[in-house]
Formats: structure tokens, C-alpha cells, sequence
């Protein structure tokens, strides 16, 4: 290919010669038009080229480094400002390749001082630019490929000390969160295992100087957050390490070692004598932009694991949990995934050709990555499914190792489900069922017997219950009782079946409900109205009252039940049929449903009609929620109410309340995003009618086709307003009824002198962290007012240091 694109430059280069002789004959358009076109072409070969090189060749990574360092130096000055974008752009995407580019760059520099000069510029810049637009990975990608530059004689040693001084100035600025200094720290400490040993040589004191600065703050900085973050409670037998402590210690181990490691890929080291002679160049000054209160910083994460090395088998050794080659090994498989998520079948290839799997046991590492970013907290980064759907493409791929080290995964997370953090319970449960049911849904049940003598609350025994669950709405119900052995029949959901309370042959047979209903069923049949549905239930359900004690908005209970009933089992043969029968009588659920006691007597009723099928629940208080049949508040309060009390630790309640609380910030944002859009078109016309004439004609193409009117900006503002304080109010629903119930639960256990520590506690505890969690961005614009309110200095301990967890998480 090299040689492809210097016959191509070549020819480039006589076409460009003859083209100057056409011009003269009077042919210049067309030629101009030619040469831009092959202008164009040579610039998409030469960004291919540079794309390319590292992967596999017949020739060695190091001659064609030394092809391509000729082929671009042959051209710089054509080319140059493509040549340094795209360097730059790999620098930041490509950062398993740093070595590579850097070692380009290196060749590059001792042809041609001035690019490489431009180069060590540009890179500074887009690093400021990556800062200044909180592209925090950008930006740390760039400071390694500086580092890095070091080693190959483009940086000098003092100007990348004195930039790594400054980003260490930051981590210890005094008065801005934590979470900023942490993400400088750790910046930092990234990047030292690339130019760690070059520094030793070089700059061991200033190199000292600056880890013992790191080392102070690393030391003195909280770590109230590490709790919330942790997927496992207790640290047996595998700690669950918070990042910044681990790469610490990581780096600690690192440099016991000289700053001597066996993992990266130094190329550079073949040319060291060629650049070795090469003049340096000094880093531009970059001081790191202020905190600013609206910034957003990368939230802390705690180091998943669940192997060491005496979980593998013969063969590589799975290198210790502080060794710089496992967080080099981690850091490298994260980012395939996060490269090539998308593509489930490229994201597995990728994986398992990871260059130096012979040297590790690599499948080992790719499910512990795995279940990391599955298990990370507050939310992963992709959704759960593609985690799901990588892991079986890797099954696919590697048939012989990949099901059984997943099948040891499993297992090891089965046995530590008692302290496992109870968003990753749910999490867990989702991948495993998903997982089965792309496998014939086989499994060794009976491995897991222990669970049919413990308490149906207890960790091991709901989990079983859970997947089998869900695995009910992955198949159907008979598939399902013929994946278990017989003595787990405990386990087995019901079948699902409307269980209709106004059946003719029921038990309220004869009675007037049951007579309203079968009236109504006969009504819906010969395609009656809304209105005729209205009069009917009147007719058959209002108790009689005097004219003056009328009220629209007075709840009946026994209406509401046998219309929404009757309604929802007439459209029980699937979900498509609900949906039709909701629309079509949507104005009488609607009129029904006029107060909040009214909504939750909808949602009892849907309740019990269909409490043998949680999907099916599910699914339909999401469409109410949509069609705004009942409110989100209401929602809330029926799940905290007593009926309920059975139904609040199963995994169903909490997707329903999850899914409630998404609808409201769905909803906040889209009017958000609308106010401020109609708000800016105000402002945007209005500067446009004070600029000149001309100015004017050039902006009139990205003008906004309509100017809202003021009033239609004022009245998108209020209700962007009512949205929030419904926001505000539903969080406030929510956390005052965790905290009512469990102060009643601490009280009565204190009363009674028993552990308070019960398996309904722990449910308790976890789901209101979960709440925290999973809507972290949107509680924490409230997080004064529930401070004030609701989780002041006086509340028990144990629910407040929830609480104060949360907060941590953006100090």
C-alpha cells in the first residue's frame, strides 16, 4: 500500500506539472476541477495509510513506519495541515496506537524540525480545546500522547514535567469538587506508565517531587462515595478497590520496579540511534481552564473483580490485582469495547485478537471488563443488552474456553449475591435470563439447591425466582417449567392468566357489579360510544343523591374497578388489544380518572386483573402513564401504599417506578429543551434586526423560519416551570415515603430489641439507594431542598448516610 501511494503522489505530482501547461491552452476549469478531485483522492489514501498502519502486514510494523514517514515527508508541504489533523484525531480515537504515531511523529520531526514542531503545537491546542469543551477522554488521551512523545526525542523531559506540574497544581486547588482534582490526579498518574522510566532517568527528583504532591492529596482526599459506588459489601474475597486508591497503588508497584514494564508496545526503541539526534521541542504553556459550577466531571467508579489468579487454570498468569499490566490490559479491552459496542460480532472478534493474548489468560480478563461495565454504578456506559449480546457473540467465537470461564462467572457472582449491591441484583438478573434464553435455557439448577431452604426474601432464592421470571417473558410458561428440575417448582412464576373479578360464573355472581359488567361487555360489542359507556355506568353504579350533593370529581371505587376490569380483560389477548381498548375509551379512563385516589383505583384494578402477569403490568401502567391517564405522583403513591406492601420487594415495582420517574425527566427535558430553543429564537431575531443590512442577508439562511411571540415563549416557560415542581414533587413523594417506612421499621425492631438487619431492610436500603443512583443528574438539582426537608441531621444513621453517599458523588 505504501507503494501504491508513492506511484500515486507521483503521478499526482506529473499530473499537477501538466495541468499548468493545459491551463495556458485555455482547458484551466476543467483541469483545476481535476486536480481538486485528485487533490481529494491522495488525501483519503494518505488518511487510509496512516489508519492502517500496526495492523497486520507481511513486512514489520517497523519498516513500514519507515515507508510512511517517507511517503508523508515527501509531501509535507501539500499535505501538511490534513497530515497533522488526522495525527492528532488518531492521538485521541486510536489511543492502542499511541506508540505507533508517536514513533511516526518521532521519524517525521528528525526530517522535517518545523512539523514536528506544528505537531507538538496542535496537540496542545486541541488538548486546551478538549478541556475547555469537557471532552475529559479526549483530553487525557492527548496529555499520554505527549507524554509519550518524550521517548521519542520530539518533547523534552522538562516542558512535559513542567504540564504534568500544572495538571497537578489542579488536583491539589483548593475550594472546587473533588471530582475535579480527582480527574486531574488520575490524568496524570495515566500517563506515567508510558514516560515513567524516561523521567526517572532524566528528572528523578522533579519526578519524585511531583508523586509525593500526588501522594498527599491522594491520601487526604474522601471517600464517602466509595460505598455507593461498590458492587459487592464486603471486600472477601476480592476488594473492591476505588480507582484513583488502585492506580495508585498500581503505580506505587510500578515504580518499586524502576518504572520497568513488559506490556506496551514501544517501536520507537528500533530508531532510538536516528532519534536520538533529532532536536527537541519544548510544550507551549497549558494551564488548565477554572472550575466553572455548570461543569460536569467524570463521576468516580470502583475497580470491578472477581477473579485472581488461583481462579485460572494452567497457563498464563492472570497478573496481580496491582500490577500496571492489568490496568494496561483493562484499560486497552475497555476501549475495544467502547470502540466497537455498536457492532456486537466486531466488538467480540476484536477482543479476542487482542495482541498479546498469549501472555494473559484473556478470557478470564474479558468477562471480568464485562461484568465491570455491566455492574458500574451509577449507570453504564452502553445499554445492558449490547454487554449481553457481546458476551454471546464471545461464546460463539470461542466455544472451547469462553462458556465455561462464564459459567465460573456465574457462579462466583451467585455465591456473593448476599452482599451484592442490589442495582447490579437487577442487573445481573437481566443478563442471565437473557443469556439462557439464547442457550436453550440450560443450566446446572441443581447446583443451586441451597436456595430451596432459605427464605423466599433472601437473596439466592429471589434471584432464582427473578430470572425464571423473566426468562417467562423471554418464552412462555410451559418452556419454562421444563428448565427445572421438579424440586424447584417453588421457584416457578404462575401462569399467566387475567384473573377477572366479575365473571358471570365468579365468586360476586349475581351481584350488581357483575350485572354492570356484563352489560358494559355487551355494550363494547356492538361498538357503542364513550358517552353511552358513561350513562351506563351511571345508570347501573351511581348510588343514588340528591341533585345538590352532586359532584364531578367524587371517586366511586366500584365504577372505576368494573369498567377498568372489564375494559382490560375484553383486550387480554395481547398487548396490541389493550392498547386498542385504552385508546378507543380513553376519554372515560380519562373522566374516571379525574383525582389522584381515582388513578390509583385505575391502577389497583389493572393490579388485580393481571397480577399472574408482571409484563403484562408493566407494559400497561407505562401506557397510562403515556396517554396521561394517571400521573407519575400517582403512581408513586400507590407503590408505597398498604395493599402493596406483599408486591414491594419484587423487581417488577421497582421497573415500574424507574420507568415512572424516566417518563417525568423525559418530559422536564423535552420542555426544557423547547423553552430555551423558543427563548433563543427571540434573542437571535432580535439582535438580527439591530445588525446592518448585509449582515442580516448573510445570517438569513440559519434564521429560525417563525419568531415565537413572547407570550408563546412566556406560557412554554410556565409550563417548563409546573414540569419541574411535579419533578420535584414526585422525588419528594418518593424519598418521604422511604424514609417514613424504614424509621418505622428501625423503631419497631428497637422496640421489640431485634436486628433491624432483616432481608426487607436491606431490599429497602438498596432501592432507595437505587433511586440515587439511577437518577443522579436529575435529584441532584433538588438536593438542597431534600437536605432541608427530608434527610436532616436528626434522621436515623443508617438512612442517612444514603444520602450523604449521593451527594459525595459530585463533590
Amino acid at each position: 500500500l505504501i507503494h501504491f501511494i508513492k506511484r500515486a503522489l507521483m503521478m499526482s505530482h506529473h499530473r499537477r506539472k501538466r495541468g499548468y501547461d493545459d491551463d495556458e491552452g485555455g482547458g484551466g476549469y476543467r483541469t483545476k476541477k481535476r486536480r481538486t478531485n485528485e487533490h481529494m483522492e491522495i488525501e483519503d489514501r494518505l488518511e487510509s495509510l496512516i489508519l492502517r498502519v500496526g495492523e497486520k502486514s507481511t513486512s514489520s510494523l517497523e519498516s513500514n513506519l519507515e515507508g510512511l514517514a517517507s511517503v508523508l515527508e515527501a509531501d509535507l508541504s501539500t499535505y501538511k495541515s490534513k497530515i497533522l489533523k488526522i495525527l492528532v484525531e488518531c492521538a485521541m480515537k486510536l489511543p492502542d496506537k499511541c506508540t505507533i504515531y508517536t514513533t511516526l511523529i518521532g521519524l517525521l520531526n528528525t526530517k522535517n524540525y518545523n512539523f514536528g514542531g506544528e505537531c507538538v503545537e496542535l496537540l496542545v491546542k486541541s488538548t486546551k480545546d478538549a478541556l475547555k469543551s469537557f471532552r475529559w477522554s479526549d483530553a487525557r488521551f492527548l496529555l499520554r500522547f505527549m507524554s509519550d512523545l518524550v521517548n521519542c526525542h520530539v518533547v523534552s523531559a522538562g516542558s512535559l514535567l513542567q504540564l504534568l506540574d500544572n495538571f497537578v497544581d489542579a488536583a491539589l486547588e483548593e475550594g472546587v469538587p473533588q471530582v475535579r482534582r480527582d480527574w486531574f490526579a488520575y490524568t496524570v498518574l495515566s500517563a506515567l506508565p508510558w514516560v515513567g522510566r524516561e523521567l526517572y532517568e532524566k528528572k528523578e527528583s522533579e519526578l519524585d517531587r511531583m508523586l509525593g504532591s500526588l501522594e498527599g492529596y491522594i491520601k487526604r482526599r474522601k471517600k464517602i462515595h466509595h460505598n455507593a459506588l461498590r458492587v459487592f459489601k464486603s471486600d472477601h474475597p476480592h476488594p473492591q478497590e476505588e480507582y484513583l486508591d488502585c492506580l495508585w497503588q498500581q503505580i506505587k508497584r510500578l515504580r518499586s520496579d524502576m518504572w520497568i514494564e513488559k506490556h506496551i508496545i514501544r517501536p520507537y526503541l528500533a530508531f532510538d540511534s536516528t532519534l536520538s539526534e533529532a532536536l527537541q521541542h519544548n510544550l507551549p504553556s497549558l494551564v488548565p481552564p477554572p472550575h466553572h459550577p455548570s461543569t460536569l466531571y467524570p463521576l468516580p467508579t470502583v475497580i470491578f473483580r472477581m477473579f485472581d489468579y488461583t481462579d485460572c487454570p494452567e497457563g498464563p498468569i492472570l497478573p496481580g490485582q496491582h500490577s500496571i499490566e492489568r490496568w494496561l490490559i483493562e484499560e486497552q479491552l475497555r476501549h475495544i469495547l467502547m470502540s466497537n459496542h455498536l457492532e456486537r460480532k466486531e466488538c467480540a472478534a476484536q477482543l479476542l485478537s487482542y495482541p498479546l493474548k498469549n501472555k494473559i489468560p484473556l478470557e478470564y480478563i474479558i468477562v471480568e471488563v464485562m461484568f465491570g461495565e455491566i455492574f458500574r454504578l451509577p449507570n453504564p456506559l452502553c445499554l445492558e443488552i449490547a454487554y449481553g449480546s457481546i458476551l454471546i457473540e464471545l461464546c460463539k467465537l470461542q466455544p472451547s474456553t469462553m462458556p465455561q470461564v462464564l459459567a465460573q462467572a456465574t457462579e462466583l457472582l451467585y455465591e456473593r449475591l448476599d452482599g451484592m449491591n442490589k442495582t447490579c441484583f437487577d442487573r445481573l438478573v437481566n443478563w442471565f435470563s437473557y443469556h439462557l434464553s439464547n442457550f436453550q435455557f440450560r443450566w446446572s439448577w441443581d447446583d443451586w439447591e441451597d436456595a430451596l431452604t432459605q427464605d423466599p426474601e433472601e437473596p439466592k432464592a429471589k434471584f432464582i425466582r427473578e430470572v425464571l421470571l423473566k426468562c417467562l417473558r423471554l418464552s412462555y410458561h410451559q418452556r419454562v417449567v421444563e428448565i427445572v428440575p421438579e424440586t424447584f417448582a417453588v421457584f416457578l412464576p404462575d401462569k399467566p392468566s387475567p384473573n377477572f373479578k366479575y365473571a358471570a360464573n365468579g365468586q360476586f355472581a349475581g351481584s350488581v357489579e357483575v350485572r354492570a359488567s356484563e352489560h358494559l361487555i355487551a355494550a363494547i360489542k356492538r361498538k357503542c360510544t364513550s358517552e353511552e359507556v358513561l350513562a351506563l355506568l351511571k345508570q347501573e353504579l351511581d348510588p343514588p343523591m340528591a341533585e345538590e350533593d352532586m359532584e364531578d370529581n367524587v371517586c366511586n371505587p366500584v365504577k372505576i374497578e368494573v369498567f377498568t376490569q372489564t375494559l382490560l380483560f375484553l383486550g387480554q389477548k395481547s398487548f396490541s388489544h389493550s392498547f386498542a381498548a385504552i385508546a378507543k375509551f380513553y376519554s372515560v379512563l380519562k373522566s374516571l380518572g379525574n383525582t389522584e385516589e381515582a388513578q390509583i383505583c385505575i391502577l389497583r384494578s389493572v393490579v388485580d386483573l393481571w397480577k399472574s402477569h408482571q409484563q403484562m403490568l408493566v407494559v400497561l401502567i407505562d401506557k397510562l402513564l403515556k396517554t396521561q391517564i394517571v400521573e407519575c405522583a400517582a403512581v408513586a403513591n400507590w407503590v408505597f401504599s398498604k395493599e402493596m406492601v406483599p408486591e414491594f420487594s419484587k423487581c417488577y415495582i421497582w421497573e415500574i417506578v424507574h420507568l415512572t420517574i424516566r417518563k417525568m425527566n423525559k418530559h422536564v427535558a423535552k420542555l426544557q429543551k423547547d423553552a430555551t430553543e423558543a427563548r433563543k429564537a427571540i434573542e437571535y431575531s432580535d439582535s438580527d434586526s439591530s445588525d446592518s443590512e448585509d449582515e442580516s442577508r448573510g445570517r438569513r439562511k440559519t434564521k429560525p423560519a417563525e419568531r415565537p411571540t413572547e407570550d408563546q415563549v412566556e406560557k412554554l416557560e410556565d409550563k417548563l416551570e409546573a414540569a419541574q415542581a411535579d419533578q420535584k414533587n414526585l422525588f419528594l413523594i418518593i424519598f418521604q415515603r422511604f424514609i417514613m417506612i424504614l424509621s418505622e421499621h428501625l423503631v419497631r425492631c428497637d422496640t421489640d430489641a431485634v436486628d433491624f438487619k432483616t432481608p426487607w431492610f436491606h431490599w429497602t436500603v438498596g432501592r432507595l439507594h437505587q433511586i440515587f443512583m439511577l437518577h443522579h443528574e436529575q435529584v441532584e438539582k433538588y438536593s438542597t431542598t431534600l437536605e432541608t426537608l427530608l434527610f436532616t441531621q436528626d434522621l436515623d444513621p443508617n438512612i442517612l448516610d444514603v444520602f450523604h453517599q449521593f451527594v459525595a458523588l459530585r463533590m
